[in-house]
């Protein structure tokens, strides 16, 4: 652990102006992210005595060896760049609210010519509307499917678009009345576009006047004798109202707004928000989140609403946030929603009437939601924390490996031979950080492929730490980490002695002396360490045996995904792949003229010049390519003679 004292900054030397402030480890990897109105007085808060310091606070600055600022000029700047950071480097001590799952929403994509309903995941992207999120993917379907008898939108995909347009021919959807069949022309865009404003003024909130209108049409209808046709806009009017029952009103007047509900306790925060528009329940979310620091309770609400609306689409932003208490700089966090949204919006606490009631909701969601998440993952946090403890206790390291590296190899037959690398950091995955490699040497063993492998994983980290680097395995340019600039606190090898023996003998010959390694064998899960003649054997109901063969499992699944797309590709790989100069489309233009690879080694220079695209430079270079490629002569293969051209 570092002593503070060692790398606190020089009286007079930090500003009194705002900014953003970095805490770095001995790896310069950014570990906390903060910000303040005075940088002077926030970073000599750091400094006092150790244990006068809160206990999470305390960790962190024994673990950083540096610290470093950023001055701006307002509250806002200070917050936008503070989260900035705080996505870019994922710093350990900051409290990360990250969904469990990614939510579904309803999607209209508005940007196309012929918009399509549609389930979306993931970042919001521009030219499509949404409408939720959901809590599941089926609700959404079960809304659409209940609201296309109404509004007959497009909802198929654009290959099953393409080719009803092509055989003038619509899918069953447009046959059975629950699309207007844009893709034959039944309606215009421009008519279809009015089917899709009505859909979404449905979702938006604007339903009582739809109702109206068919329930008015239906009674013109029966007055008109019209029995089948009135029937139909009861269907409706019933479809409407099923969707409607589905949607609880919550709000009276109709308010838009999102409620976020807080449970806390000393080591984790859950968060529920219940996406409110028009008055009806819409969506709803939620979070759950491990507390790094000892924010107080209007520091989780700020970084809550942040998250919550970082990379949301404008129309996704509300006009009020109700929450249960303001967030610690609610002027600046209001000033940034105004402007993400272009339109004002207001965060306030509700005190009375059915705001203050649905909160009241919203958080009783978020203590169930706490509950739940202690009872599955009561377990877990000490199951991790003692894998990590027994890992070091059996194997003598020095410290437990927060961070584990493991190898496999996968080959076929000594062909396609291909390496995998799975990280994991405090007992968990890091799969942003899992590496493949592709063997250069075919044919040699699994050993070869192994010393092959961790010589390239370690020649990568010497090469990451240059010694011109300010902070070593930092890019001085991006501030960003080199990759493979963490050295691992355990490598893992899938195998017995002798992948253990070519691992340490690639270590020992970069002069890598510092990283503990041992190999888990698959036949009796033995785990070898380098020189030991005997294995060291785990209880078979250890904490540290299950978490090894956890992550040995994950690095061979890894390499085998690896070595089957490659094989994939090998066994549908062409001659023309390997022609310098010819990419896909000229490839593509080749095959659509020739037909096949055999009629364009026949062809002359002159022939593959007169394709479009061509000149005569790469004609030639094609007719080479293909000419010192010509396969043998062709052989019978139940006989294995060879067949005479007749």
């Amino acid at each position: 652990m570092a002593d503070p004292a060692t790398y606190r900054p020089a009286p007079g030397e930090i500003p009194v102006e705002p900014g953003v402030y970095r805490f770095r480890d001995a790896q310069g990897r950014v570990i906390y992210v903060g910000k303040a109105k005075s940088l002077r007085a926030r970073l000599n808060s750091y400094f006092q005595d150790v244990a006068g310091l809160h206990e999470r606070t305390a960790r962190m600055v024994t673990t950083a060896a540096s610290v470093d600022w950023t001055v701006v000029t307002t509250e806002v700047e200070a917050l936008q760049l503070e989260y900035t950071w705080i996505k870019e480097f994922d710093p350990r001590f900051n409290v990360k609210y990250r969904d469990d799952k990614s939510y579904p929403w309803l999607a209209v994509t508005v940007g196309e010519e012929v918009p399509r309903v549609q389930v979306m995941r993931g970042a919001q992207r521009k030219g499509v509307r949404y409408f939720g999120p959901y809590g599941h993917a089926w609700a959404i379907r079960d809304t659409v499917d209940t609201l296309l008898r109404v509004f007959p939108m497009r909802s198929c995909s654009a290959g099953v678009y393409r080719r009803a347009q092509g055989i003038g021919r619509p899918c069953l959807l447009g046959d059975i009345g629950k699309c207007a069949a844009p893709c034959v022309g039944r309606v215009t865009p421009e008519e279809h576009r009015d089917i899709v404003d009505d859909f979404m003024a449905f979702m938006g909130g604007q339903t009582s006047g739809f109702v109206k209108g068919i329930e008015q049409k239906m009674r013109h209808a029966a007055e008109q004798q019209e029995y089948e046709l009135a029937a139909k806009y009861r269907d409706d009017v019933g479809a409407l109202r099923r969707a409607l029952e589905k949607q609880t009103v919550v709000l009276g007047d109709g308010t838009d707004a999102d409620v976020l509900g807080f449970v806390d306790d000393p080591l984790e925060v859950a968060v529920q928000i219940f996406s409110v528009r028009g008055g009806r329940i819409r969506g709803q979310r939620g979070w759950v989140a491990d507390k790094a620091d000892e924010a107080d309770f209007p520091e989780l609400v700020q970084r809550a609403v942040m998250t919550l609306y970082e990379n949301t689409a404008t129309e996704a932003i509300p006009r009020q946030v109700l929450v249960p208490e303001l967030p610690a700089d609610v002027d600046a966090v209001t000033e940034l929603l105004t402007e993400l949204r272009g339109g004002p919006v207001r965060i306030r606490v509700p005190q009375r009437g059915d705001k203050k009631r649905l909160l009241e909701t919203v958080e009783q969601n978020a203590q169930q939601v706490m509950a739940r998440h202690k009872l599955k993952r009561a377990g877990d946090l000490t199951a991790r924390s003692k894998a990590l403890e027994e890992i070091q206790e059996y194997l003598d390291l020095p410290t437990a490996p927060l961070r584990i590296e493991c190898y496999d190899v996968s080959n076929l037959q000594g062909t396609e031979i291909v390496a995998s690398m799975v990280v994991f950091e405090d007992g968990l995955p890091r799969k942003g950080e899992y590496r493949r490699f592709t063997i250069r040497h075919e044919g040699q063993s699994d050993v070869a492929a192994m010393h092959e492998v961790i010589t390239r994983r370690f020649q990568r980290l010497l090469k990451a730490r240059k010694e011109g680097d300010e902070v070593p395995g930092i890019d001085p340019e991006t501030g960003l980490p080199r990759k493979f600039a963490y050295a691992p606190g355990l490598v893992v090898v899938d195998g017995g002695p002798p992948q253990v023996a070519a691992a340490q003998a690639a270590m020992d010959e970069l002069g890598i002396t510092d990283v503990a390694l041992c190999g888990l064998a698959k036949r009796l899960e033995e785990v070898w360490v380098p020189h030991d003649v005997d294995p060291v054997i785990f209880p078979r109901t250890s904490e540290a045996l299950y978490l090894l063969q956890r992550v040995r499992d994950e690095a061979h699944r890894f390499a085998i995904t690896h070595h089957r797309q490659r094989r994939a590709k090998a066994m549908t790989g062409s001659a023309l792949d390997d022609v310098p100069g010819l990419g896909p489309s000229r490839r593509k233009a080749l095959m659509a003229a020739f037909g096949s690879v055999r009629k364009i080694r026949a062809a002359s220079v002159e022939e593959v010049a007169a394709v479009p695209g061509f000149g005569r430079a790469t004609a030639e270079s094609v007719v080479a390519a293909l000419a010192a490629d010509t396969p043998g002569p062709p052989v019978d293969t139940a006989t294995g003679e060879i067949v005479e051209d007749r």
